[in-house]
């Protein structure tokens, strides 16, 4: 039966050459940035701001951008406007992103004597990376998981009310805003109405586990008008079309019942992990960050394997087929595994990143040493970035996009 349907639609080559994605000229991050994320714990964790380098990584594989994180434990507004011009400025970053506000509400009763220098503080922060000429992403921080934590029933309440004037001040500084509180307070919401008890973003109710990093990422990404599209593929079996945006597509064998074809994408789509698995749901699937789309029409009803360089990555109707699927959701195969190889890269620089600020931005020497810090200190901050960019580059080598030979074959 699968040979006589392979013959009643002949085979036919086709070449379908890729319609470059627009660049995003709406979106907050640009080529060539130097990015620094500032916040407390949950910014030193680095988690959420791996997985948004991740994103622009695999997403934009020709920007070259460098990232920096300034996050330290235990951190405020008035903390991080301290520290400003040392730890921010002197970096010379041309976008910031600014994440406080945990701390500062004190995971308690909302206390306008703590909210004053809070909101004094951060508008400090805006207006000082103005003057620098630096882009600022303003975030207030993620809502905490009330399942977790008793006491966060009444904080959930507290840091609505003190987050509230933070759009007003990223307006009045020229800044983006992402309000990531009501984000995820949302997708929490419904995750304690589907009672999912065992996803768990904030292991302890407000830091984030791995798929918590992730919703997070996906909510401050999303917010600043981050690109949905990897790449998309429309094949039309019965008209023999093939329509390719952000990649492009040669050696097309168009059958019923069988369809082969060459695909190389001008990007990689984010490496899903597993634990990121059953938080997708709450993530709009990501769709809206991580689409790698596949929609063939005309094929014969039934089931299909997809194969990728001969490796089975995923399993699909011809009705799903026929209304799309993102294949950027798979958790195996070349392109996952190549993905992955970026992401682990990423992870190893910056543990060279968080050494260099803990180890030597940080450091104050007594006085008794400050003569040979003011000489040693500018020397090794230039050595450790040079490392740290020498590393950077490994990691777009890798994140550089190969052609694959992608197989849907019906069971």
């Amino acid at each position: 039966m699968k040979r006589l349907l392979m013959l009643t639609v002949c085979c036919l080559l086709l070449t379908a050459v890729a319609v470059r994605a627009e660049e995003p000229k709406d979106f907050f991050f640009k080529a060539g940035d130097r990015v620094m994320f500032l916040g407390d714990s949950i910014t030193e964790q680095y988690q959420y701001s791996t997985d948004i380098e991740l994103y622009l990584t695999t997403r934009f594989p020709k920007w070259n951008i460098l990232f920096m994180n300034a996050g330290i434990s235990g951190d405020t507004a008035t903390g991080g406007a301290g520290r400003f011009a040392s730890h921010v400025l002197a970096e010379k970053p041309t976008a910031i992103t600014i994440n406080f506000g945990m701390n500062d509400a004190g995971y308690g009763n909302f206390d306008e004597n703590r909210q004053k220098p809070y909101l004094q503080n951060t508008e400090r922060m805006l207006a000082d990376a103005k003057a620098a000429g630096a882009r600022v992403a303003l975030v207030s921080p993620n809502a905490v998981d009330r399942r977790v934590q008793e006491r966060f029933k009444l904080y959930l309440e507290t840091q609505k009310q003190f987050y509230a004037p933070l759009s007003g001040l990223a307006a009045k500084h020229g800044a983006s805003f992402v309000d990531q509180y009501a984000i995820t307070r949302g997708e929490l919401e419904r995750m304690e109405k589907d009672e999912a008890k065992t996803v768990i973003p904030f292991g302890d109710g407000f830091h984030t586990s791995s798929n918590g990093g992730m919703m997070m990422a996906h909510a401050i990404l999303t917010g600043l008008k981050a690109p949905a599209m990897v790449s998309d593929l429309s094949i039309d079996v019965a008209k023999k079309d093939v329509k390719a945006q952000g990649c492009a597509v040669t050696a097309s064998e168009l059958a019923v019942d069988e369809v082969t074809f060459e695909r190389l994408d001008e990007s990689l789509p984010i490496p899903v992990q597993k634990d990121w698995v059953t938080l997708l749901p709450y993530l709009n699937d990501l769709k809206d960050l991580n689409w790698y789309g596949l929609k063939v029409t005309g094929l014969a009803e039934g089931n299909y394997k997809l194969l990728i360089d001969g490796t089975e990555v995923a399993a699909y109707s011809s009705k799903q087929l026929e209304a799309g699927v993102n294949v950027g959701n798979v958790t195996t195969g070349p392109i996952h595994a190549q993905a992955q190889k970026v992401f682990d890269a990423i992870n190893a620089k910056n543990g060279m990143v968080h050494q260099r600020f803990r180890g030597v931005v940080m450091f104050n020497a007594p006085d008794w040493l400050a003569d040979v810090v003011a000489e040693r200190k500018p020397a090794e901050l230039n050595k450790r970035m040079e490392q740290i960019k020498a590393k950077q580059a490994e990691v777009y080598e890798l994140a550089k996009p190969t052609k694959h030979r992608w197989k849907l074959a019906r069971n």
